[in-house]
């Protein structure tokens, strides 16, 4: 499990007036709506989803992603923000991102690719599209626009853009936004750019404040950690496992590098239980791919390590309270 700026949740957040409880939407993810905005307070990418996810059963967020991306002010977002704004054009811009978005988001890798018609601004991003994620990236896209137009001499607009995910009920407002055509159901999530595009000086390029914010980030770079906790190293190798059955406490520990009981010691010195993080990572597997209707219960079952769909069918019920097939429904 990766981790996320906890501005992307305030913005999130912030956009949307009166639509939701902001206080409680926040509080879900331990941010206080009142305190401080610190780009260095980081989310974990489950929890960041789940707030999205929250958010939706109380509005309709079809449209967010892109009430999110024409928000976006590069200054809110620390040095690397500025540093978007001062490159001395969009190519530089983008080439910022691509090498210093860790400091944003742990889970998310960005790069720039040649193409026959421009540039590539590629995002990749692994794990179950669930409907938090696909708000997420669809965001993240949206942002890039905006903040392009914030800094180009002339009215900016990709050639084209790219979702993986399948689209929503209405993709009007997506291509109105981005001002191009908008495809989902793609082979990648990425925005094609024109190379004129990016290479048409920013209105706000200073090459003196480039070269010192550069460098403040190549430091806060060599910084960061995010090397994962025991908890979320252990359930990544469950979730991983799980496709094969239930894993055995001994089998986790030799794939974390660990004897079986120098395991069960470093999870007990934490307050740890191997079998509540089984269940816990069945759950979270099982909930999110229940929202994607291309997963049969009977495959879901079998990728949270039950041979009988019964089976399954009772420990989603005991976690919570009503049957997958009940739980799909609702989600509609």
């Amino acid at each position: 499990m990766g981790q996320v700026t906890s501005l992307f949740a305030r913005k999130v957040v912030g956009v949307v007036d009166n639509a939701v409880d902001a206080s409680a939407v926040l509080a879900s993810v331990g941010v206080d709506a009142d305190g401080a905005w610190d780009p260095k307070h980081m989310l974990d990418e489950d929890d960041y989803y789940g707030m999205i996810e929250l958010m939706a059963e109380q509005m309709d967020i079809t449209h967010l992603p892109l009430i999110v991306g024409d928000a976006m002010r590069p200054d809110e977002y620390g040095a690397l923000g500025l540093a978007w704004k001062s490159a001395p054009n969009l190519l530089g811009s983008f080439s910022r991102v691509a090498r210093y978005g860790r400091l944003w988001s742990s889970f998310t890798k960005y790069e720039l690719e040649e193409a026959d018609e421009g540039m590539l601004f590629v995002e990749h991003r692994e794990g179950i599209r669930r409907l938090g994620m696909r708000i997420s990236i669809e965001a993240d896209l949206a942002s890039g626009v905006s903040l392009s137009r914030q800094v180009s001499p002339r009215p900016f607009a990709p050639i084209e853009v790219y979702f993986k995910h399948a689209a929503p009920k209405t993709i009007e407002h997506h291509e109105a936004y981005f001002g191009c055509p908008v495809h989902f159901g793609a082979d990648k999530d990425a925005m094609l750019l024109s190379r004129q595009s990016v290479s048409d000086p920013n209105v706000l390029g200073d090459e003196g404040i480039t070269r010192f914010l550069v460098s403040h980030l190549d430091q806060e770079l060599a910084q960061i950690d995010y090397t994962p906790a025991l908890q979320t190293q252990t359930k990544d190798e469950i979730a991983r496992a799980l496709s094969e059955g239930l894993p055995k406490m001994a089998d986790i520990g030799r794939r974390l590098g660990l004897s079986a009981r120098s395991f069960h010691r470093r999870l007990a010195e934490q307050g740890l239980s191997f079998q509540t993080l089984t269940e816990e990572t069945r759950r979270e597997i099982a909930t999110a791919m229940l929202q994607e209707e291309r997963y049969a219960l009977s495959e879901i079952a079998f990728l949270t390590g039950y041979s009988e769909q019964s089976a399954f069918n009772r420990a989603f019920k005991r976690w919570m309270g009503v049957t997958p097939a009940t739980y799909r429904k609702s989600l509609k």
